[in-house]
């Protein structure tokens, strides 16, 4: 792993697939990521960091990621809302020159988004200013929106993507369409990186029963953005206004 990052950090490689890794084996070799992405950004020098997962009929990026549901809902701010919903804007071609305009749909934490208070006030207290802050700055974001449709309304073409808040809420759907689609794409890095959607499965290693489908997809996919990114126009990505020191 690092030896692929030091590659791409020096230009000899356009990108980087990686294949599943098993979280416990991590710890138990005494690094502490809780995973992938957190390898790479730490390597990379790279401080705002997101996961995407996307099929071709859905995208999510996720607020936050590997930890408790409990510590989850701790973590979210105004301030990392309004960082993923940038990361996800300047993902999908946004920004200055980019002549693009992503739309972009935050799913509520709470059911119903809250229902204006009533079932928890992170949604209108953290989701929702981060949302007119993204607006402010010309980025078509919308929501809160209730979690039980706004995916349904993704893949039916109303969105270009969902912010969801935690690590189930975002996956799920995504997986729900079929593992062998699936990608996991880590926004922010300055190279391409790639992944699988499902983990190690150890217990299918040796059966001959594995299936190597998200791999090649995942393979491709880094193919096509690292060609998209040595065509797009450069932009001067938006001056980040805030402070992300207690949220890396």
């Amino acid at each position: 792993m690092r030896r692929g990052i030091e590659l791409a950090l020096a230009g000899e490689v356009r990108a980087i697939t990686t294949a599943p890794i098993n979280k416990e084996a991590l710890r138990l070799a005494g690094l502490p990521y809780p995973g992938h992405t957190e390898i790479l950004a730490e390597l990379s020098g790279t401080e705002r960091y997101a996961m995407m997962m996307a099929n071709d009929e859905l995208r999510t990026v996720l607020v936050t990621v590997h930890q408790s549901l409990r510590t989850a809902i701790d973590a979210l701010t105004p301030e990392r809302e309004l960082d993923i919903i940038r990361l996800t804007h300047q993902a999908l071609g946004g920004g200055p020159g980019a002549g693009s305009r992503p739309r972009i749909a935050v799913a509520g934490l709470n059911p119903h988004a809250g229902e204006n208070g009533l079932f928890g006030r992170e949604d209108l207290d953290v989701i929702a200013p981060a949302v007119r802050a993204a607006r402010a700055e010309g980025i078509d974001a919308s929501g809160p929106h209730p979690a039980d449709t706004v995916f349904m309304r993704a893949r039916a073409g109303e969105f270009d993507a969902v912010v969801a808040q935690y690590h189930d809420q975002g996956l799920i759907p995504v997986k729900y369409l079929g593992l062998e689609h699936g990608v996991n794409i880590t926004l922010g890095l300055p190279f391409v990186r790639t992944s699988v959607d499902h983990g190690t499965a150890f217990d299918l290693a040796g059966t001959g029963t594995a299936d190597h489908t998200s791999l090649l997809t995942a393979l491709h996919h880094a193919a096509e953005l690292a060609d998209r990114a040595d065509h797009a126009p450069r932009a001067v990505e938006p001056a980040d206004r805030t402070d992300h020191s207690d949220h890396s």
